[in-house]
Order: C-alpha cells, then structure tokens, then sequence
C-alpha cells in the first residue's frame, strides 16, 4: 500500500507531517529521520484502531483484510 503523506517544516523547528487518507494521522519530530521513523509508528497506530462492537447499532458485519 502507497499512502501520500504531507511533510511541513515547524515554525518553531522540526517537522510535521500528516497522511490525508487516514483521518487525524499526525506526527512530528525534530529531524527529517525522526519524522520519517514517526510517520510509520503513526500509520501503524491509526490502522490497528479496533472498532467498538458494542456502540454499533444493527450488527453491523466487521471484517479484518489485510492490505
């Protein structure tokens, strides 16, 4: 899987980037190659979030696939 990720230079140094296919997927770090190893653990952490059964109404059918 390819993911577009934009990379902005901090005002106060260092770098944030974020990953507009994933909602809310943000980083940061203090060099480019922190901010590199960052954006990984980020998109790692957002796409392993398990969906709450117990909020959904109807039964709702969930399925796991690997990308």
């Amino acid at each position: 899987m390819k993911l577009k990720v934009v990379i902005h230079e901090a005002q106060e140094g260092g770098f944030w980037a974020e990953v507009p296919a994933i909602a809310g997927c943000m980083t940061q770090g203090e060099t480019f190659d922190e901010l590199l190893h960052n954006i990984y653990e980020a998109v790692d952490g957002c796409l392993a979030i398990d969906i709450d059964t117990t909020s959904m109404e109807d039964n709702p059918r969930i399925m796991e696939i690997a990308v």
